[in-house]
């Protein structure tokens, strides 16, 4: 609609013009008075710039730039908040390792395996494929973290820790989580020279939980983030 009325902005003047000399010069006439006709050389004049510089309708103060728009998860916010639950505690899990805090890690940790407990996982019987890849991952990591709570000292905890950790990159990465981007870390020398110990964060600076302040690489990323809004739930 837009579109028509800038070019009947346009056409209109460029019609008033026309017959006026239309009727000048070619029936020898009395043409268009001389105030009619400028004003239609001025509306000419503006539907031109209106139709050519500014195609959209965008003004200098926007420059014409749309909102972005907003991302959507392909899985249910249910599905999400149980998640959410899962990360949360095992970044607290994790900052509790790196406090080298037993009373801390065991804390989170039994958050942890109540959120594990509740995570939402059966959203994923729509697709069979994803569904029985991400069980595997899932139920090590319910696993895992009953080790982590069990093992008596640090060393055995964050020995668990690491397997734990390689669990739930596994399951992330199946289901392909969409809400934020993730970090999978490196220290490779946290069980020693050559021992590499992995863990997650949702920073690409965090807390090194097997004890080595600076050891810290970035070995991949969990990124899933939708790009537009067109991707389905």
């Amino acid at each position: 609609m837009k579109k028509i009325i800038d070019i009947l902005g346009i056409v209109l003047p460029a019609l008033i013009i026309i017959l006026g000399i239309i009727r000048v010069f070619v029936n020898k006439t009395k043409g268009v008075n001389g105030l009619t006709m400028f004003f239609a050389v001025l509306l000419l004049l503006v539907g031109l710039i209106r139709f050519y510089v500014f195609p959209e309708g965008g003004s200098s103060g926007d420059n014409g730039q749309k909102p972005p728009p907003l991302s959507v998860s392909k899985h249910s916010e249910a599905f999400n908040l149980s998640l959410d639950n899962v990360l949360k505690a095992y970044y607290s899990m994790t900052n509790g390792f790196a406090d080298n805090s037993i009373t801390a890690i065991n804390e989170h940790g039994t958050g942890l395996k109540t959120a594990l407990d509740s995570l939402k996982l059966d959203e994923l019987k729509v697709d069979s494929l994803i569904y029985q890849t991400a069980i595997q991952p899932y139920e090590n990591a319910k696993a895992e973290i009953g080790s982590i709570l069990a093992d008596p000292s640090m060393d055995e905890k964050k020995g668990s820790l690491n397997i734990f950790s390689n669990e739930l990159f596994a399951l992330l990465s199946t289901i392909h989580y969409d809400r934020a981007v993730l970090y999978w870390l490196e220290c490779d020398k946290a069980f020693g020279e050559d021992k590499p110990g992995n863990w997650l964060s949702n920073a690409e600076e965090s807390l090194n939980p097997y004890g080595q302040k600076d050891c810290r690489d970035i070995k991949t990323r969990i990124n899933f983030v939708p790009t537009d809004s067109t991707k389905a739930k």
